[in-house]
């Protein structure tokens, strides 16, 4: 099933799916009155044969009597096994709400989250399909226009409207609301086809002692908060947890991850001031494989003023962590501020150059209209985001979930 599909009951309401979900009943009850039918006719034709070889069998009526006990213990005996197996399915069913409740807090915190960027796509879009009179070449024109503007990117908008050319005249649709339902269909179905779910989930290898997690950007996305964050998830977790506090040209850096250190209860390793930050990452590397922690999460430099030495400072640290562990780092996270648009595209190309990235971490989406970069980062680039910021709380820095996300994005617009 593709995310368009699970997502549709959200985006476009509940009839459509209503009538699919009661057509089928109609038909599984149809088919279950067949089977009733006939398993009667069956069941009668049987009583008959065996009420014609009881009366032939010459048994005596205490024989009888003794065998209606024994089927009588047996029908006792199936009734108590299928109460035993009622109890045991009930823990199941629990789990089940559970589940659904947690999916309902999920798709309620993204659509919070992502507020901002509804209005103002859902604003551009409604507007703009307000004022079009026909489906010509000037509409998908301004509709490719309207797409560059909410952040998809040139590339990916190019994309999508050629794509709806198509599709609007193979579906025939002319109306406002069909031609809305097509190219939020397409949209959703853009991100889909260009990843696969599993790679949004951050990786842990339990074998791996530790798993090192190298987290990049620029200064000011959220590098420092993201790491304390997840360090506080994960020692919720019962995980062990280590911080290596390499951005070590930046004032006040190191004093600020120590302080989310203290905070969740995570030590942090760190150098002298201006010290080498791959020295500082040899060092924390050393003591995470000594004390054979669970994670070690490294905080780097960002500085966009001088974009080579800072790209030659991520390389070494990289080789650094390699000498020790050849297989790490495990996860290589580029974190992106969400509200600058496509300068996020932009610094992803960058930074991908050097770091080869694992995935992306978007923070700062509930305060941004520009929500929408994340579907030209996932088509241009092929790369997972993995953790979303939607909040200033620590559980606000949610894992990425694309039908949540969808729907926060496109909710109310259809």
């Amino acid at each position: 099933m593709g995310l368009f599909d699970k997502i549709k009951k959200s985006l476009f309401g509940e009839k459509s799916a209503d009538k699919d979900d009661q057509a089928k009943e109609k038909q599984g009850s149809e088919t279950e009155e067949k089977t009733d039918n006939s398993d009667t006719k069956k069941n009668k034709a049987e009583d008959n044969s065996a009420e014609s070889d009881q009366n032939s069998s010459g048994k005596t009526d205490d024989e009888q009597v003794t065998e209606a006990n024994s089927e009588s213990e047996v029908e006792e005996g199936q009734d108590k096994e299928s109460e035993a197996a009622e109890e045991t399915s009930a823990p199941e069913s629990k789990a089940e709400s559970e589940n659904k409740t947690e999916k309902q807090d999920k798709t309620e915190l993204y659509e919070k989250g992502l507020e901002k960027t509804n209005k103002g796509f859902g604003a551009r879009l409604n507007k703009f399909f307000a004022q079009f009179r026909t489906v010509d070449e000037d509409f998908f024109d301004d509709l490719e226009e309207l797409l560059i503007e909410s952040d998809v990117g040139y590339e990916t908008a190019e994309e999508l409207t050629d794509e709806l050319r198509d599709e609007a005249k193979l579906k025939k649709a002319k109306s406002r609301d069909e031609l809305k339902q097509v190219i939020v269909q397409k949209l959703v179905d853009l991100y889909d086809k260009n990843g696969n779910s599993e790679d949004e989930k951050l990786i842990y290898r339990p074998d791996d002692k530790p798993n090192v997690y190298l987290f990049v950007g620029v200064n000011g996305a959220g590098k420092t908060t993201t790491i304390g964050k997840l360090a506080k998830r994960f020692k919720d977790q019962g995980k062990s947890v280590l911080l290596a506090a390499a951005d070590t040209f930046r004032v006040g850096a190191v004093e600020q991850l120590e302080a989310w250190g203290k905070r969740v209860g995570v030590p942090v390793v760190t150098g002298k001031a201006q010290a080498d930050p791959a020295s500082v990452v040899y060092d924390a590397t050393q003591r995470a494989i000594k004390e054979k922690a669970d994670y070690l999460l490294v905080d780097t430099a960002g500085r966009l003023q001088n974009k080579k030495n800072l790209m030659n400072e991520l390389e070494k640290i990289q080789r650094t962590i390699k000498k020790l562990l050849p297989d790490q780092p495990t996860e290589t996270l580029l974190v992106l501020d969400g509200s600058t648009g496509q300068n996020a595209l932009l610094q992803a190309k960058d930074f991908d150059k050097t770091t080869k990235l694992t995935g992306l971490v978007l923070t700062k989406l509930d305060g941004s209209s520009k929500g929408g970069v994340v579907l030209a980062i996932r088509n241009e680039m092929k790369l997972p985001v993995k953790l979303v910021g939607l909040g200033e709380k620590a559980g606000d820095l949610a894992d990425f979930d694309a039908a949540s996300y969808a729907i926060g994005l496109f909710h109310g617009l259809v």
